[in-house]
């Protein structure tokens, strides 16, 4: 069986609809609400607070192999508990920020969870992602509501990623041999500017979306409100601290499933999000 964490999410739902297109054996996806999801017929819905540890042992039994999204609980006692229960292979979506920016928080909290699995006795494959298309869902109320957007760092060109191509790699490393013991850089085919994802969406729409560039010290307000203490943090990856490690286009999502997904048809698909 292969069971997923995080099964709701951007990369979470792509997966497991490739996996239940794909795979040979059981899925069970953990999310703390079934009501509110959606999951393929014949997928086993497991409704639990990954925070209760008192839930891990039926969580993880007859699991082979799973999906792990770190700081949805203790992850030293989930990661123990998958051990014990006999997983034998974890697929962790940790960040690129543990090779471009190890100094900051959230990357060093990445790491640690890096370094108890590769301790764990369990296989390991290791995606490090940078930053999601999806991030753009962020300027969907001020778009619908005609509003201009407000941005520090415009014009810094990011290797952007789709959430689906974090999920088509990890479909890969569940599914074929090869990619345990791996730990993959994983960018976007080619650098895309906020300012250039606003006039993407601003063409689908058929109108203009008007971009107000303001300062660091002005943008951390806001983005306190939306990520709190690791506001900072943010701001450094998206523009304020940026270094050629972050900026640099990887290939690693073509060789791995054949293809890479542009902001373009990010857009495309979540376009209405916008309307």
């Amino acid at each position: 069986m292969i069971l997923l964490t995080g099964a709701t999410g951007n990369i979470g739902r792509t997966l497991l609809r490739e996996l239940h297109i794909g795979a040979d054996e059981p899925l069970r996806a953990v999310t703390r609400d079934v009501g509110g999801a959606e999951f393929p017929a014949g997928v086993e819905a497991v409704e639990a607070d990954l925070a209760d540890v008192s839930v891990l042992p039926a969580v993880f039994e007859g699991v082979r192999a799973m999906v792990l999204v770190p700081n949805l609980g203790p992850d030293a006692e989930i990661i123990a508990a998958a051990r014990r229960s006999g997983v034998e292979h974890v697929v962790l979506v940790s960040s690129i920020t543990v090779e471009t920016h190890p100094h900051l928080p959230a990357a060093a909290g990445n790491a640690r969870v890096e370094k108890l699995l590769a301790a764990s006795g369990m296989d390991l494959t290791v995606l490090r992602p940078t930053q999601f298309a999806s991030n753009a869902l962020l300027w969907a109320a001020e778009i619908q509501a005609g509003q201009p957007i407000r941005l520090p760092f415009a014009d810094t060109a990011l290797p952007t990623i789709h959430p689906g191509d974090i999920a088509s790699v990890a479909r890969v490393a569940l599914t074929e041999p090869g990619h345990r013991g791996q730990r993959y850089a994983l960018t976007g085919p080619a650098p895309i500017s906020a300012r250039r994802q606003i006039e993407t969406l601003a063409a689908l729409l058929g109108r203009e979306i008007d971009i107000v560039e303001i300062t660091r010290a002005q943008a951390l307000a806001r983005m306190r409100e939306v990520f709190g203490d690791a506001a900072d943090a943010v701001l450094d990856v998206t523009g304020g601290d940026v270094n050629d490690d972050l900026l640099r286009v990887r290939d690693t999502v073509t060789r791995i499933t054949g293809s890479a997904r542009t902001f373009q048809r990010w857009a495309e698909e979540n376009v209405e999000a916008f309307r």
